[in-house]
């Protein structure tokens, strides 16, 4: 018997009445359905509302921006969505107008009378204008905010200071529709990657006024879009089903890869002028443990699995090549640095861990030196992972491969020898360290149930141990942590931050002081910080840019609000009817471009 066989069937017979369902349901419908897991839980589909990885995935099938990055396009490149065109640029970065192609339709929907209303320029004005409204608490504002659009912030505050609502109707100078197809943004100040914003349509998506008036505080469950896709049935935390939008207009396969690889080659070439979406319905698990993850996908429960659990590489990619078992057996490998870092934050508030005195950086500084990285990469991530010196990843633009700081140093003598110097002693001699004024030391770290926070925890934990730091872990669901980080309620937290745009300002926001409690959970607020992170961003790529890029990286090491710990390195495993597949770093729904053999896909499951 082959090999895989041998571990299907030893995983148990409860597989086969899975099996059996999925055979009946393939040959009462023909439609071709991709199914795959995510890791954790979505938080729900509204742009204006949600910040993680996961629901933006869903969000960016639904709604569409006005561009969008090429799929099989390396390095990355922009091209136009439902724009006509790329946009003008004028005003040195300042000016950016769009145009819309006529004819494009939202899903149809009660909001529209159970009819397909057409996109207009509006839309995407209304749909930026509700990341400022305080009803929905937007944690991309800051992304806005940053790029200074005329007028809107001020129009916030204003409302604010008067306890009205949001006006959507106040005209401002930086955002308008100037035509029905048209509309133009202008800036207080150049934002040369601006554009990258308007390829996300997680972010950006066109929302229609009606859809957002008709559900309400509803709305994140009801996502209406003009993509290629649109929800069809959603249980929070469990299952999410898209089908395909019935009104998606005619869009062709027609990708440019690279010239030198012969398999994307290969792709483009065999689906060149097919009808996007090439899939009917996308079926998404939430399946958070790593084992049963694993085995969905090695009982064809799963037609691919993103990420493989790190405790299976070296079973499923030995060496970081395909298994023989599994190559034989037609699976594909697909392995990629995604432009993500992971890391830890010691919130900046907090009494114990937070603040700027000598003794408060000595402390995290002295946490960070403890870490021992290579174990982590070893025991925990199973060699999947490269030491990080700084927050930008590989990959993007300000990522420099030269630059090394103490940030991946694993020193425990060096480490204790700072908590000695300021004061972090054992005093009454029960082992653990005690704060300079002599108040007990305890490092809370909030941590998810899973197998792989778990071992992470574990590592702390021996590490802290190691230096006389007493460490607590708070466990709860990822979705809860999130709410607290942004709520300022935890004291550290470990999280990955993946960029939505091949530029390391993204990795920098982290830390810029405005952005406190969006996308800077730590709420770190230097001022000499934020003057090089708003330099950097208004300036053009170049030596400049790299050199003051450079020098940001190095406030995190000296002031340690994150301890970075890795950039993570994924495998993606298909099975062999899943057809055309790769992972583009920016294109969060790479569904439209994958196709199955769903008679393939039903005889192996009947195998």
């Amino acid at each position: 018997m082959h090999p895989t066989r041998r571990h299907v069937l030893a995983a148990g017979l409860t597989g086969l009445g899975t099996r059996a369902r999925a055979r009946a349901a393939s040959a009462a419908s023909p439609k071709k359905t991709l199914r795959y897991a995510f890791l954790v839980s979505e938080t729900g589909f509204d742009p204006a509302q949600v910040t993680d990885y996961y629901s933006r995935i869903v969000i960016a099938g639904i709604l569409e921006a006005p561009l969008e990055f090429a799929f099989l396009a390396r390095p990355a490149t922009l091209r136009p969505a439902t724009a006509a065109a790329l946009p003008e640029i004028d005003d040195d970065y300042r000016h950016f107008t769009f145009r819309i192609q006529p004819g494009i339709h939202f899903a149809p929907d009660p909001a529209f009378g159970g009819r397909a209303r057409e996109l207009v320029a509006e839309d995407y004005v209304y749909a930026i204008k509700r990341h400022y409204d305080p009803r929905w608490k937007s944690g991309n504002l800051y992304i806005l905010e940053n790029a200074q659009i005329l007028g809107l912030s001020e129009l916030r505050r204003r409302l604010m200071a008067a306890n009205r609502p949001f006006d959507y109707d106040a005209p401002v100078e930086g955002l308008r529709a100037l035509d029905r197809y048209t509309f133009e943004v202008r800036l207080a100040r150049p934002a040369p990657r601006l554009l990258y914003q308007f390829a996300d349509g997680s972010f950006t998506g066109a929302v229609a006024r009606e859809v957002v008036e008709a559900y309400g505080d509803r709305i994140s469950a009801h996502p209406v879009g003009t993509g290629a896709f649109r929800l069809a049935q959603w249980t929070h935390s469990s299952r999410i089903e898209l089908e395909r939008n019935p009104t998606y207009r005619e869009r062709l396969y027609d990708e440019q890869p690279p010239a030198d690889d012969a398999r994307l080659q290969a792709v483009a070439a065999q689906f060149k002028g097919r009808r996007l979406p090439l899939v009917d319905r996308v079926v998404i698990s939430i399946i958070e443990q790593p084992q049963p993850r694993w085995l969905a996908f090695l009982n064809h429960e799963q037609d691919l699995i993103e990420v493989l659990p790190n405790d299976y590489a070296p079973i499923a990619i030995p060496n970081n090549r395909l298994a023989p078992n599994l190559a034989r057996d037609g699976v594909g490998m697909v392995r990629y640095a995604r432009s993500d870092v992971s890391l830890s934050y010691f919130a900046m508030n907090h009494p114990v861990v937070g603040g700027y005195s000598p003794e408060r950086v000595a402390l995290r500084r002295a946490i960070c030196l403890a870490v021992d990285i290579e174990r982590e990469i070893r025991d925990v991530r199973r060699g999947q992972a490269i030491p990080a010196q700084g927050p930008i990843a590989p990959g993007c633009w300000g990522y420099d491969p030269r630059f090394k700081s103490e940030m991946s140093d694993f020193d425990r003598a060096r480490a204790m020898a700072l908590l000695d110097l300021y004061g972090y002693v054992d005093r009454n001699g029960d082992g653990w360290r005690e704060q300079p004024d002599g108040s007990p030391l305890l490092i809370e770290y909030a941590t998810s149930p899973d197998q792989t926070f778990r071992q992470l925890a574990e590592q702390w934990q021996k590490n802290m141990d190691a230096i006389g730091i007493r460490m607590r872990f708070q466990v709860a669901q990822w979705p809860e942590q999130l709410k607290s980080a942004r709520a300022g309620k935890l004291m550290m937290w470990g999280v990955g931050w993946t960029s939505t745009q091949p530029d390391g300002d993204d990795f920098l926001a982290l830390a810029y002081g405005p952005n406190a409690g969006q996308s800077n959970l730590p709420r770190f607020d230097l001022a000499a910080y934020n003057a090089i992170c708003a330099r950097q961003r208004e300036l053009p790529d170049g030596p400049e840019r790299q050199a003051l890029m450079t020098d940001a990286q190095r406030y995190w090491v000296a002031y340690m609000p994150y301890k970075v710990h890795v950039h993570r390195i994924y495998t993606d495993l298909t099975h062999p009817w899943v057809l055309g597949y790769d992972r583009n770093l920016y294109v969060r729904d790479f569904w439209r471009y994958v196709d199955i053999d769903p008679q393939r896909q039903l005889g192996l499951e009947a195998a």
